[in-house]
């Protein structure tokens, strides 16, 4: 798993974490072409979507939105009501999802606990990130 996150250019971070819950998909011969999932805030009512992945060989077939939905109905189902990225490049993906533009300060805020925030502010990234968020009511 970890190496196609890095592949992907992905953080690492905290994925053995009891709060992180994270999913691969492998093709017919075992390897990993896909993965999602998110970290969820201490108090529950907050998602960090991270790890949301598709190999470049199985890409424009729908993957990446199916494995993001998936974390989006899980992380509902476990009783979260906003969902949060940070995502420099993907911004249009995100919004076909329904995420919108969001303060960074007010993710920070809601998912100040989870591994990934706590890694970007400690490295400096957090300045260069933008953040996205959606509700989960009508997932």
């Amino acid at each position: 798993m970890t190496g196609f996150l890095s592949e992907v250019d992905l953080t690492l971070s905290g994925l053995d974490a009891p709060s992180v819950r994270l999913w691969i998909e492998r093709d017919e011969r075992g390897e990993v072409v896909g993965s999602t999932g998110y970290e969820i805030s201490a108090d529950g009512r907050h998602a960090l979507i991270r790890s949301v992945a598709v190999s470049p060989s199985h890409r424009s077939r729908g993957h990446g939105s199916a494995l993001a939905r998936f974390a989006l109905v899980r992380a509902a189902a476990e009783g979260a009501t906003t969902a949060w990225l940070f995502s420099r490049r993907s911004g249009p993906f995100w919004q076909s999802l329904g995420f919108e533009s969001a303060d960074r300060d007010e993710l920070v805020h809601a998912l100040a606990d989870t591994h990934q925030v706590r890694l970007f502010r400690q490295t400096g990234q957090l300045g260069r990130e933008v953040a996205w968020s959606r509700s989960l009511a009508s997932v």
